[in-house]
């Protein structure tokens, strides 16, 4: 009779301390608030609106395999390579971030851009 007695306060003592392991881990987690954070818009600039991973098309270049473009938003201007699509001055495009590069040295055009972003995929969002 004492080994089931001792047993079922272990198992008790374990249920409690599970119990109040998880309870404070719902009340007390970073989580609720990064997923509230997360479904916010996303980061914008302030006169236009306009998320960090879109832009204004300033100019282009095309490369095999790549159309370059500089975008410009409200934080800053920017060059970006995505695979070859057509654009042009004054478009509005969205990308995927994939890899930035700085001193970037593009043979085919024969210059170095300080910082380039490599974009996955790019979208005319007129």
């Amino acid at each position: 009779m004492r080994g089931c007695y001792l047993l079922r306060r272990v198992v008790l003592k374990t249920t409690y301390l599970a119990t109040t392991f998880f309870i404070g881990i719902l009340f007390f987690s970073p989580l609720p608030a990064l997923a509230e954070a997360g479904t916010s818009t996303p980061a914008t600039g302030a006169a236009t609106g306009m998320p960090a991973n879109e832009g204004k098309v300033l100019s282009t270049l095309d490369a095999p395999g790549y159309t370059y473009m500089e975008l410009a938003n409200t934080e800053k201007r920017f060059w970006i390579a995505a695979p070859t699509m057509r654009v042009k001055v004054g478009d509005r495009v969205r990308f995927d971030q994939s890899l930035v590069m700085k001193n970037f040295n593009s043979k085919t055009h024969n210059r170095t851009f300080k910082e380039i972003i490599f974009a996955n995929s790019a979208t005319v969002i007129n």
